[in-house]
């Protein structure tokens, strides 16, 4: 007695997937810590120098994080105003900050004491940076100014003051002591000479600068501006090389990763999307649960901090696979006699290939469609696939196994309001996938043909044909328009063959 075929379910192709290397070593990044500050956090950077803390600027005050223990190290409150901006310089012995009453102050890190005050601007500071001299600090200001200070002195060295709005972005060029670049609500880019006194170079990104970022190299600059991002080449004049918009407002912040290999970007839209430098493409998109202001990313690629408007600050690290911990476990752990663990060693073992198996054969437990196919109750079995949870490969295997069994009109007759509803609804719900229309509309032919005369007599029946009339003619609509484009298509083509 040969034993019954359980019903087999159909296997589409499965359509190529995104993930690459980059995405899953980005995707890593896991097991954020939650800080909670006051207010929103306007500004987070890492230190140059191991083991890497960051500096969070939140309210009136700025925050140094352990990058080991995410607690903190170190608080400066010196402030009367809040605090926009915040950077430490590449020796990790000094900090740099701004804040909203136009005010330049600097730290020694580890006395917290201020050094210098440097007074000249008129508005709040939004950017503090050091330059790659390392006695010199460039802030920027509402007040349409960017000034470098001299810090023994105390006193400016050159003042930009050609924008016509809010400078909210600027930054020095690590290999040009006397390179300056600045982006302001006005929509421009500029790019300065310490030692000149107008601008060298004007880029009009379109939008207001929030964000500036020198690419690898130095000789590639990115703005952020509205949703979008502009690549520009500065050793061609100020040429746009490339533009991407992958968020839906603003993008607040940019930071290049540690192998400069990456650009990431946060937007108001609470995700942080990291885009490869080589194509412009997005590798990896992190959401998080308010808009976001700041973003850092550390010098190792071990950690994201990211800080948001409601006074989050999100610390992701990268995750230990818990499998190679849970061998080091296995491998230190010597199990003793009598203990149940000694009693059950080797259950997980794996056999090698050359190893005899012996196996029990199990007789295979029939699902209920299966029992009604086996009893030929094929509109039981129809009923069975469409109740519960819809799953779609199930109902058309069904299907297409009636089809081939000349079940399907049997299955389908004799059928009251209550019955054959689940069956119009699946149709209208998946008549328009491209994988099932061909069976689908063969489906819905049957059901016309055998209940013709009778479906306008319930007005749930007639209210789910209509429906599904309305699908279909949009769905032809649609057809219409991809052949006319399609006409176009090929028109072009065999007009720019021609011209060849």
């Amino acid at each position: 007695m040969t034993s019954f075929a359980k019903l087999p379910i159909h296997q589409y192709p499965r359509v190529a997937g995104r993930t690459s290397d980059d995405t899953a070593y980005w995707s890593r990044l896991k097991s954020p810590v939650i800080v909670k500050e006051f207010a929103a956090i306007n500004s987070v950077q890492f230190s140059p120098v191991r083991p890497h803390d960051f500096c969070v600027a939140s309210s009136t005050r700025v925050q140094v994080y352990s990058s080991i223990t995410q607690s903190v190290k170190k608080t400066i409150s010196r402030f009367k105003d809040v605090v926009h901006s915040a950077a430490i310089r590449k020796d990790g012995k000094l900090l740099v900050a701004g804040d909203a009453s136009g005010l330049v102050q600097l730290f020694e890190l580890n006395s917290r004491a201020i050094l210098r005050t440097l007074r000249g601007h008129e508005a709040a500071v939004h950017v503090t940076d050091f330059c790659p001299n390392t006695s010199q600090i460039l802030s920027a200001s509402d007040d349409k100014s960017a000034i470098v200070w001299d810090v023994p002195t105390e006193k400016p060295i050159r003042t930009f003051k050609e924008h016509s709005d809010y400078v909210r972005a600027a930054l020095a060029a690590p290999e040009n002591d006397s390179l300056i670049i600045t982006g302001s609500y006005d929509h421009t880019v500029k790019l300065w000479d310490t030692r000149a006194d107008e601008s060298m170079m004007t880029m009009s990104h379109g939008a207001p600068i929030e964000s500036l970022m020198l690419l690898p190299g130095g000789g590639l600059l990115a703005s952020a501006g509205g949703n979008r991002v502009k690549i520009w080449d500065i050793l061609s004049g100020g040429k746009l090389v490339h533009a991407f918009s992958n968020h839906q407002k603003t993008i607040t912040s940019l930071a290049i990763d540690g192998t400069n290999s990456f650009l990431l970007t946060g937007s108001l839209d609470h995700h942080v999307k990291i885009v490869s430098l080589e194509d412009y493409k997005i590798v990896h998109s992190v959401k998080y649960p308010a808009p976001i202001l700041s973003l850092g990313v550390s010098p190792t690629n071990s950690q994201i901090v990211v800080g948001m408007s409601t006074g989050i600050l999100s610390i992701r690290q990268r995750a230990v696979k818990t499998e190679d911990i849970a061998k080091k476990q296995a491998s230190s752990t010597r199990v003793r006699g009598g203990t149940y663990q000694y009693f059950m060693r080797g259950a997980s073992h794996q056999p090698e290939d050359a190893d005899m198996r012996i196996e029990s054969k199990r007789r295979a437990r029939l699902q209920t469609y299966d029992k009604l196919l086996k009893s030929f109750q094929y509109a039981n079995a129809l009923d069975a696939v469409l109740t519960g949870p819809p799953k779609p490969l199930l109902i058309i295997s069904m299907l297409e196994e009636l089809i081939h069994r000349d079940g399907l009109r049997i299955a389908l007759a004799g059928r009251d309001e209550r019955t054959l509803q689940p069956i119009l609804s699946f149709l209208m719900k998946y008549i328009n996938n491209p994988r099932y229309t061909a069976l689908l509309v063969d489906v819905t032919n049957i059901i016309l043909d055998i209940y013709a005369g009778v479906l306008t007599h319930s007005l749930v029946i007639a209210e789910l044909l209509q429906k599904l009339k309305f699908k279909v003619r949009e769905e032809i609509g649609v057809e219409y328009q991809l052949a006319e484009v399609m006409g176009l298509m090929d028109t072009l083509m065999a007009m720019s063959a021609r011209d060849l």
